[in-house]
């Protein structure tokens, strides 16, 4: 299980949710059956629900509308950047594509993802992959199918609907409804990949968004890390990550990390496993994260960035940026000006 499955969800997901039933005739006692959501809870806007609520919520849905083709992409083509209140935000504030795809990942917890998700780019081409794997079988395809379409909606509303898919990959052949797809991406899917993957064009991802605002990146990242904080219930990964970004740093290593929350280094790799992720990783992508936002945001010399981000010399830091980001940390920098 992802550690994005521990973290407490806004209302407001579920609010959408049963806007959407409502337009097939499914009524509020149909949708919130055996959920444990009361109509109270859903009218309040502060409310939170756990994803066990959100699940058989999903169920309810599933079983109401069993006909209902792509029901999963119909419904993530509803979310919006403001749906996801600070989350929303926070990549608003970005100064491109690319920079908010790294902050959505980093704060991935407050959106409505259950797919492990992660950046890739390849030929001019830069785009998310989407592991679904680890969502059961039943309730696989529906939510691929609302975190891919969500992603859709939130690109082409930071680009302005001016950003349009290069390619879109899955893994699985190509469904009943496969046209569907094609008519709302404008680009025919490739089926029987090797992944599920969007991607827009590279160039589009560096482009300067017109919502870029400097002053309030630090801020939303600081109101991002206070809502998890707030909304997360368990998960080892959470308490990994705190540390990381916390009292030990990037410097931190995986017995430092285990030997604070008193475990040993084998079972704290081992429970970290099960959450679908390992040290190594989450260090590397806090460390990326940081990497891009400091050479954003800061006059910080590469040298003091590689001291900060735990790299013994600005060499190993730039190879570990390259890797990243296929340019050394200088290009990044002039390029981002």
């Amino acid at each position: 299980m992802s550690q994005i499955n521990s973290t407490l969800h806004p209302i407001v997901i579920s609010q959408v949710m049963v806007n959407f039933a409502a337009k097939y005739g499914i009524d509020k006692k149909t949708c919130l059956l055996d959920t444990d959501i009361t109509e109270q809870q859903l009218a309040d806007a502060e409310a939170l629900i756990n994803r066990s609520q959100e699940i058989k919520l999903v169920e309810n849905l599933i079983s109401a509308l069993p006909t209902e083709p792509s029901l999963g992409f119909k419904l993530g083509l509803l979310y919006s950047v403001s749906t996801f209140g600070v989350w929303g935000f926070a990549l608003r504030t970005c100064r491109t594509l690319r920079d908010a795809i790294s902050v959505a990942l980093r704060y991935l917890p407050l959106s409505t993802a259950y797919c492990h998700i992660q950046e890739i780019e390849e030929n001019g081409h830069f785009g998310v992959m989407f592991d679904a794997d680890q969502i059961e079988t039943p309730l696989r395809q529906f939510f691929l199918e609302r975190d891919m379409a969500t992603s859709v909606n939130i690109l082409k509303e930071l680009g302005l609907s001016g950003v349009s898919c290069t390619k879109v990959e899955f893994r699985g052949p190509p469904s009943s409804y496969a046209k569907y797809f094609e008519d709302v991406l404008g680009i025919k899917p490739t089926f029987n990949s090797d992944r599920n993957a969007l991607f827009i064009s590279s160039a589009e991802a560096d482009k300067k968004l017109s919502t870029y605002d400097s002053q309030l990146v630090h801020l939303m990242h600081d109101q991002c890390r206070q809502q998890l904080k707030l909304r997360q219930q368990s998960g080892i990964t959470g308490k990994v990550r705190q540390q990381i970004l916390g009292p030990l740093g990037f410097t931190a290593s995986c017995e430092d990390v285990s030997s604070i929350l008193a475990m040993s280094s084998r079972s704290l790799r081992r429970k970290l496993d099960h959450e679908g992720t390992s040290f190594k990783l989450l260090l590397d992508t806090e460390r990326q994260l940081s990497a891009v936002q400091l050479l954003n945001n800061t006059d910080m010399k590469l040298d003091e960035i590689a001291f900060h981000l735990g790299y013994y010399d600005t060499a190993s830091f730039a190879r570990a940026f390259r890797r990243w980001q296929n340019c050394t940390p200088a290009e990044y920098r002039k390029s981002a000006n």
